[in-house]
C-alpha cells in the first residue's frame, strides 16, 4: 500500500461513491490514457461502465490505482512485477485498504475539526 510519505503528495479522496476517469486522474496524478491501459494490465481494476462506455471508479479502485502508481513510479517495479506483487498481496490488501481508509478518515475528521474551531 502507499507509504505515509506518498499519501501527503496526493489529494484526499472525497467521500463520494463513484468517480469519473478525470477525477481519478487528478486524485492519483495519472493521465486518463494510463488508467485505461492499467485496466488491461491489472485484473484488480474493474471500473463500472455505464452508458456510452463511461467509466466510474469506486473508492477501492482509487486505492488500488494509488498502490499501482506507487509500485511503478516510486518503487521502480515493471508492469509485470507490480502485477505479481499485487496478486501476492491480495490477501493482505483487505487489511491494508482498511488502514488506508482509516488514515483517510482521520485526515478528513481533522479538517472538519479545524473548520469547527474557527
Amino acid at each position: 500500500m502507499l507509504e505515509p510519505g506518498n499519501n501527503s503528495e496526493l489529494p484526499a479522496i472525497p467521500g463520494k461513491r463513484y468517480f469519473t476517469i478525470g477525477e481519478v486522474s487528478d486524485l492519483c496524478d495519472v493521465k486518463p490514457h494510463v488508467l485505461r491501459y492499467w485496466e488491461q494490465e491489472f485484473p484488480q481494476l474493474k471500473p463500472v461502465k455505464r452508458r456510452g462506455n463511461r467509466r466510474y471508479y469506486q473508492r477501492q479502485d482509487v486505492l488500488i490505482i494509488r498502490q499501482i502508481r506507487s509500485l511503478l513510479y516510486d518503487d521502480g517495479f515493471t508492469i509485470g512485477g507490480a502485477r505479481q506483487k499485487l496478486t501476492g498481496e491480495e490477501a493482505k490488501s483487505d487489511v491494508s485498504q482498511s488502514q488506508q481508509i482509516v488514515k483517510q478518515l482521520r485526515v478528513e475528521l481533522e479538517e472538519i475539526a479545524k473548520i469547527l474551531r474557527r
